[in-house]
């Protein structure tokens, strides 16, 4: 376990981040600050395309406007508090954040960086906790401790020490984004607009259970991927692991999903993790090429990680092969996610800063 050294002199507690702040808020910075509006998106590049750490790194600012900026500013890139590295190079980051409910105590959240050939991914969270108490993920037992800013959640984009590496993003961390979802709009807009990162959104999928009203929001508003926490092939099943199936059924994410069209560039994927004698039978694999029949998607079959104290237990590899298989065969296409970081407790369902906060 690494213990990372700070990268800003300045401190959330005593001044405003700057980071996760839109055009139009800088803009109206530069108003208070009586600064040319033009500075605005001066700053909007150092932010979020040369990754300036301070406020003094914003060399195209006159030195009086950065002095001025500095006294009540600064950049607020807060490096992890921890890192701790896997076997197989998966590094999961330990961040400590101030959510919105919570000013009084510290939290954090962890993101987990999974390097893969040409391919970098980088798992982020959205909220302190969950409150979607999913049975087979420890961050649903943590419970819930309050949302991420879009600041907290750029953050964890910009500090670790593989940024600018960072081909893909995935909202899979701790959390349910569509729970947060003005926070993980602005972020995700941040990071793909011009001003701003000037991602594409297909380097980002975000993934939720299904929330009502926001779940439809987020299709409209954001372009990224979209991957639905499936986990069943029947509403019985799904509400017996996943509360959330007796809020917003299944039935009615498939539903709102037929709306739309995802021939195109957007991928909408669906979560299955595997589980002996609960999910996993053939007549399963049936229900769920019934349930997806005419749905442009992609399955992703992932292997249970097993957590304390749990009930359920895993699917064999040979079973997960003949899931897949039968899949495959029946028109859905279907692929078996690669386990990363089980060792160190970053992979799928196991991110938790319980232990942490007690």
């Amino acid at each position: 376990m690494d213990t990372c050294a700070p990268m800003c002199e300045e401190t959330r507690d005593k001044k405003q981040s700057l980071i996760g702040l839109s055009l139009e808020e800088l803009q109206e910075i530069c108003r208070s600050e009586d600064l040319p509006s033009y500075a605005a998106r001066q700053m909007m590049d150092w932010l979020y395309v040369r990754r300036a750490t301070s406020i003094d790194d914003m060399t195209n600012l006159s030195k009086a406007a950065r002095a001025r900026l500095s006294e009540r500013f600064c950049v607020g890139i807060m490096p992890p508090a921890e890192a701790v590295r896997s076997t197989d190079g998966t590094v999961k980051y330990l961040f400590e954040v101030n959510p919105s409910s919570d000013n009084q105590r510290k939290h954090f959240v962890e993101a987990v960086f999974i390097p893969d050939g040409e391919r970098a991914t980088l798992c982020v969270s959205s909220q302190v906790g969950c409150k979607m108490h999913c049975q087979f993920c420890m961050t649903g037992r943590q419970g819930w401790h309050g949302n991420l800013s879009a600041g907290d959640i750029l953050n964890q984009v910009f500090a670790i020490p593989e940024s600018q590496q960072l081909t893909n993003v995935v909202l899979m961390g701790m959390g349910e984004p569509m729970d947060n979802l003005d926070a993980v709009l602005k972020a995700l807009a941040l990071m793909t607009s011009t001003p701003g990162m000037g991602w594409s959104p297909r380097r980002i999928t975000v993934s939720t259970v299904g929330v009502k009203g926001t779940l439809e929001r987020f299709i409209r508003e954001s372009e990224c991927h979209l991957a639905i926490s499936l986990h069943a092939a029947s509403p019985e099943v799904r509400s017996a692991m996943m509360p959330a199936e007796r809020i917003c059924s299944m039935t009615q994410l498939l539903e709102l999903l037929r709306q739309y069209d995802w021939s195109g560039q957007r991928r909408l994927s669906f979560e299955y993790i595997l589980f002996r004698g609960v999910n996993d039978s053939m007549a399963d694999a049936r229900r769920l090429v019934r349930l997806l029949e005419g749905l442009h998607c992609r399955v992703n079959l992932i292997r249970f990680h097993r957590i304390p104290d749990a009930e359920l237990e895993g699917t064999d590899q040979d079973g997960m092969l003949r899931f897949r298989d039968f899949l495959t065969q029946h028109g859905v296409f279907a692929t078996i996610r690669a386990s990363r970081g089980e060792d160190v407790m970053a992979a799928c369902g196991m991110l938790s800063t319980l232990k942490i906060r007690n």
